[in-house]
């Protein structure tokens, strides 16, 4: 029996976990409700208890978690705003109490932007950056094949770049960030908030309650107003990506998540504005690509990939 890895992905809704092996196999998968346990030792007791967890445990090698604020210094969850446990959380040490195994743990975008480079659409790269755009806007920043963490482990925060002076209000508390533009709620928020002499016409706005999918849907079926909103989309986003490239130089941007599986045309679109913004020294050397991981579990795999990727380093 191969190496195993145990992945989890903590989310406010639910917790999935899984068992990957160094290629990027998926062995085993289960999903919980986050909110269901006391406390986070509760949660991680749980997983160690399944079954199927135990039936592998002299496989494992260590253990890797993707969840929101995690602090890969400090091994802790900070503050999450949707979590049920709001204050610092040791989940690091917690775990490794538990299983008595390694463990690392990051945010889960960076966790992506790892599980691309080992498993996804990124292993032929060495710089490049993940933009998860699913609830929010999440990024994870490779260069020369590490995760850029900053001084305290929260670098590459794209998705909160204010982009509009005054703009949209971020659930951060802020005015103006990227997220609120381009991810799928940014995208829903379009629908009442871009101004447009199509919107009273558009048969996407009679919708009870549409959403981001619908857009892209209602667009590709020719509605005016829709396919204004998803130009404005990756109008906003390929002008953040013009910005973003003088940080690190990326090989590529690795789009993930609901918008970006929105299809060829969208990506082509977010390209060309790019272009269009781009400072000349950087003109036609950035791809957009989209993730290979879209039908996967990528956050499980994107947590995984830690301890593989921290093996492979040492």
């Amino acid at each position: 029996m191969k190496n195993l890895v145990l992945g989890i992905d903590i989310g406010g809704t639910n917790t999935v976990y899984g068992l990957v092996d160094v290629i990027g196999e998926l062995y085993y998968e289960h999903s919980i409700k986050t909110k269901y346990f006391e406390t986070m030792s509760d949660l991680i007791q749980s997983i160690k208890n399944d079954p199927e967890i135990l039936n592998q445990y002299q496989h494992l090698i260590g253990i890797g978690i993707g969840a929101p604020n995690g602090n890969h210094f400090t091994g802790t969850i900070e503050h999450a705003p949707n979590l049920p446990w709001h204050d610092t959380i040791h989940l690091q040490a917690i775990t490794e109490s538990v299983f008595n195994l390694p463990c690392k743990i990051t945010n889960d975008a960076n966790a992506a932007a790892l599980g691309e480079m080992l498993f996804g659409n990124a292993q032929d790269l060495k710089d490049f950056v993940t933009i998860t755009l699913g609830t929010g806007l999440g990024s994870g920043v490779i260069v020369h094949g590490e995760l850029v963490y900053g001084h305290d482990g929260f670098a590459g925060e794209y998705g909160h770049i204010r982009v509009v002076a005054d703009g949209r209000i971020c659930g951060c508390g802020r005015k103006g960030c990227l997220e609120t533009y381009v991810s799928a709620t940014g995208v829903t928020r379009s629908i009442k908030e871009l101004s447009s002499p199509n919107q009273s016409t558009s048969a996407l706005v009679q919708l009870s309650n549409p959403n981001s999918k619908d857009v892209f849907d209602y667009a590709d079926k020719g509605d005016p107003f829709a396919i204004e909103i998803v130009d404005y989309t990756a109008k906003m986003l390929g002008n953040a990506l013009a910005d973003f490239t003088c940080f690190s130089s990326p090989k590529a941007f690795v789009l993930f998540g609901g918008v970006a599986n929105a299809g060829k045309d969208f990506q082509t679109k977010v390209k060309q504005q790019m272009e269009q913004n781009m400072l000349t020294i950087f003109k036609d050397k950035v791809e957009i690509r989209i993730s290979s991981l879209q039908d996967k579990n990528a956050a499980v795999l994107g947590a995984a990939a830690m301890i593989f990727h921290t093996k492979k380093s040492v």
